[in-house]
């Protein structure tokens, strides 16, 4: 007869996940069709979710929340592993280097998002006196409508890059030298050894990389909102920021709604992302 003790080790998760994410998922599914607030619910079917979609600057936020989600997720992955390439090679203060990459993922979100919104502001902001000191006019990175949501996605990489680079490490660290000496002896140019050879070997590391990037930029609501709330007008807006707005006009239901609309449009990208990416790696 097969023991049941091993069992017993997943009760401790399984309540923790009931508890954290189970029991919250679910009341959020149910109060999304209410009309509450702290003393009172009224079910109202659907039309939280009739009326979010007409909100004017919901097609705004979806286009933003895309853009940035790709942008941001992008840079990660081709920043994160040309910087894992050269900080496992033999360089002068590798582990300096490493260090201080990492360093700003450690750093608070909005505090890193209120020290960027005033080295950025086009007046007094150092970035534009930095630039006008060698005669060039910096523009208004979080006043611009066409540069606010650029600007907030190249802070976001800043912070970020760093993850993507230890994960990239990891990776190329894991693979065996004698691939590349075997290549060498082949007569394969640096080129081609990175992308016969890398590449290949350190796909399990790229789709964490680009997995982690594209939920973190799909769901991104602190650094934007310390740095713009959204604006100027509309411009930086993404779905959390339209859903945080939405609750602090009251609308409770109406951002509960926005919270599911955005759990489902995250699991509908990352799912199928994922689902390629895993087999790819098994066909590889």
């Amino acid at each position: 007869m097969k023991s049941s003790y091993p069992t017993w080790f997943y009760i401790p998760s399984a309540i923790l996940y009931i508890v954290l994410f189970a029991v919250p998922t679910i009341a959020s599914f149910y109060f999304s069709l209410t009309r509450w607030s702290l003393f009172d619910i009224e079910f109202i079917g659907l039309d939280n979710y009739a009326q979010f979609f007409t909100e004017p600057m919901l097609v705004q936020g979806f286009l933003n929340t895309f853009i940035y989600g790709f942008v941001t997720s992008v840079l990660k992955v081709v920043l994160g592993l040309g910087l894992a390439l050269l900080l496992t090679g033999s360089i002068l203060g590798r582990g300096y280097l490493r260090s201080t990459i990492f360093f700003p993922v450690l750093v608070s979100t909005v505090g890193i998002g209120i020290t960027f919104k005033v080295l950025m502001d086009p007046f007094d902001g150092l970035i534009n006196q930095t630039l006008a000191a060698v005669g060039i006019q910096g523009p208004g990175w979080l006043t611009d409508p066409a540069l606010a949501l650029l600007s907030v996605a190249l802070v976001d990489v800043w912070k970020g890059v760093g993850i993507a680079t230890l994960i990239f490490i990891a990776g190329l660290v894991a693979i065996p030298q004698e691939y590349f000496r075997a290549a060498k002896v082949d007569g394969a140019t640096a080129w081609q050894r990175f992308r016969n050879v890398t590449l290949p070997l350190v796909q399990p590391a790229t789709a964490t990389v680009i997995l982690l990037s594209l939920i973190g930029g799909l769901r991104s609501f602190e650094l934007i909102w310390a740095m713009t709330k959204g604006g100027p007008g509309f411009t930086s807006d993404v779905i959390a920021s339209v859903i945080y707005k939405q609750y602090q006009a009251g609308f409770y239901g109406l951002s509960t709604a926005g919270n599911v609309v955005l759990f489902l449009v995250v699991t509908a990208i990352i799912v199928p992302i994922q689902y390629i990416l895993n087999k790819r790696q098994v066909e590889s």
